[in-house]
């Protein structure tokens, strides 16, 4: 008896677009999309030009001066310097020198603990750094043709100091300290402890124009 011929078996296509067309809807709605949310810091307002300059009254030992030229080279104090984590440490001595602390610097200097004073005693008590932590104040100056790059980074070490201050004196590290829940009464607490009566003074000038 002779076989009959049966159709092939086919995969109905008919509908793959519109399947491929569903399945980029499903990945567009789903998928998230990271978002560059810049630096976040609070710029103060832009002066008025009627007025006046405001009168600088600081004394000058309680400015940090870091100054980043067009060609992203830096000058801290007046120096040279060429490696930007050095910036670090040297703002944590700054902020700690307490070279002629006032009133509520010294009782700042009386609530630190042990390891902090004993940083201080090695590392501080200058009398051409700062009065104390509320006198210091960080300086950052650049051109406008300094690279955002080396922006974030001088800005990383800067706040990077001002957390180890804020960390070593509740007994955290920076990153614990930075991780501290202020929705939590016991962590808030710890957190304003941290920080009181040592703002996180960093002044941000504005740019000149380019300086080669």
């Amino acid at each position: 008896m002779a076989r009959r011929n049966r159709p092939t078996a086919q995969i109905p296509n008919g509908s793959m677009a519109d399947i491929a067309f569903l399945l980029l809807i499903f990945f567009l709605v789903t998928t998230t999309m990271k978002n560059d949310k810049g630096i976040a810091m609070l710029l103060p307002p832009k002066p008025d030009p009627t007025q006046p300059p405001p009168e600088i009254t600081e004394n000058a030992r309680n400015i940090f001066k870091i100054l980043a030229n067009s060609q992203d080279k830096l000058l801290v104090e007046d120096e040279p310097l060429s490696d930007v984590t050095q910036l670090r440490g040297m703002v944590k001595i700054f902020i700690l020198n307490f070279g002629n602390p006032g009133d509520e610097g010294v009782i700042i200097y009386n609530s630190l603990p042990n390891s902090m004073k004993s940083f201080v005693s090695i590392n501080g008590r200058r009398a051409d750094s700062s009065d104390d932590p509320k006198e210091a104040i960080v300086s950052f100056k650049v051109d406008r043709g300094t690279s955002y790059e080396l922006f974030v980074q001088v800005l990383d070490q800067v706040n990077g100091a001002y957390n180890d201050v804020y960390g070593e004196r509740v007994g955290l590290s920076a990153s614990q300290f930075l991780q501290l829940d202020r929705d939590d009464p016991i962590q808030d607490q710890k957190y304003l402890l941290a920080r009181q009566g040592i703002g996180r003074n960093i002044s941000i000038a504005e740019p000149n124009k380019i300086v080669n």
